[in-house]
């Protein structure tokens, strides 16, 4: 018997409680503004309607349980998930998750780096990532167990020195450099998270979450990890591939795909991997990926309450 399963990617945009400081350029919700947003997202899960949904920029663990209680679809659901550090300077935004799905065991956060990742991100945590990937054992039907990792790699946003102005262009080029660097290496470093979680467990993943990448740009496919040797039957069980690229329905003019508008740019940042269970092609393909759905209308309506970000869902059917 076939079984459908949804997946799901959602970058909130900063949700945190009324009347708390996340960022100097930005005031805190009040009230008023806090509600209205939790209402958006809740509603925005309803209509997402997915098994599994990975979450990005989660200040408070608290107010995503409160975003659940108003949903008609998640009050049940299984939250994971962790309040940034207490003893931190300032707050920083968390990954967390949420399914309809039991969980074969406790979540797990990698905060730091592998060992044999070389640190040269320059960056003032250069031995971390900058919201740190969260793993989760999810229990499909019939009792297989799905590894899913929720990810958010560092942004675009340009990482200033002390003294740095962007009205400078050497000091903005170099800025923007320091944190592609620092994407990049996040990126390494989630890759050899996977090749070893994959090689040893031999089960199914999914990685999903914001990239601050397209499917094409480097630090993803280094995530992917395509390359010359992974073309082997046996090595391709540490790669992924991404969902868009393999869906079923490959209706072109259906599928507008992007999660994100910047200075009227559309790109799509946002994505779900997948190992090679899901992949027909694979002769240890489990089921396929149906087709892949972009959320994206409120980006252009501009509503205060509603994310940046479009959201993604991946229809999934086992076979």
């Amino acid at each position: 018997m076939q079984e459908e399963i949804r997946f799901a990617t959602f970058n909130v945009c900063n949700l945190a409680p009324p009347g708390a400081k996340l960022y100097d350029n930005l005031l805190p919700l009040s009230e008023a503004e806090y509600d209205a947003k939790a209402t958006w997202i809740a509603h925005q899960l309803d209509q997402l309607d997915a098994d599994v949904i990975g979450f990005q920029e989660i200040f408070s663990q608290e107010a995503l349980r409160d975003v659940l209680s108003r949903t008609q679809k998640y009050r049940d659901a299984v939250h994971a998930g962790f309040d940034p550090d207490p003893r931190a300077d300032r707050l920083t935004p968390n990954v967390a998750l949420v399914s309809r799905l039991p969980l074969a065991g406790e979540p797990t956060v990698y905060a730091n780096f592998p060992e044999d990742v070389p640190s040269d991100s320059g960056g003032p945590d250069f031995d971390r990532f900058a919201r740190a990937p969260l793993h989760a054992q999810v229990v499909l039907p019939g009792e297989r167990i799905v590894d899913v990792i929720v990810v958010h790699l560092k942004s675009r946003r340009p990482d200033y020195r002390s003294g740095d102005s962007g009205d400078d262009p050497l000091q903005f080029a170099m800025a923007s450099l320091r944190s592609l660097v620092w994407r990049g290496t996040e990126a390494v470093a989630l890759r050899v998270m996977l090749s070893k979680l994959m090689r040893e467990s031999r089960r199914p993943c999914i990685v999903l979450g914001d990239f601050n990448d397209t499917a094409d740009a480097v630090t993803t496919t280094i995530v992917l990890g395509n390359g010359s040797n992974m073309l082997g039957t046996e090595e391709r069980r540490g790669r992924l591939y991404d969902a868009n690229q393999i869906q079923l329905r490959q209706d072109h003019l259906r599928h507008v795909g992007y999660t994100s508008i910047h200075e009227g740019h559309y790109s799509t940042i946002d994505h779900v991997l997948v190992s090679e269970e899901f992949n027909p092609s694979s002769p240890r393909a489990i089921g396929e990926v149906v087709d892949v759905s972009y959320f994206n209308d409120h980006l252009r309506q501009e509503r205060p309450e509603a994310s940046d970000h479009g959201q993604v869902l991946v229809r999934l059917r086992l076979r």
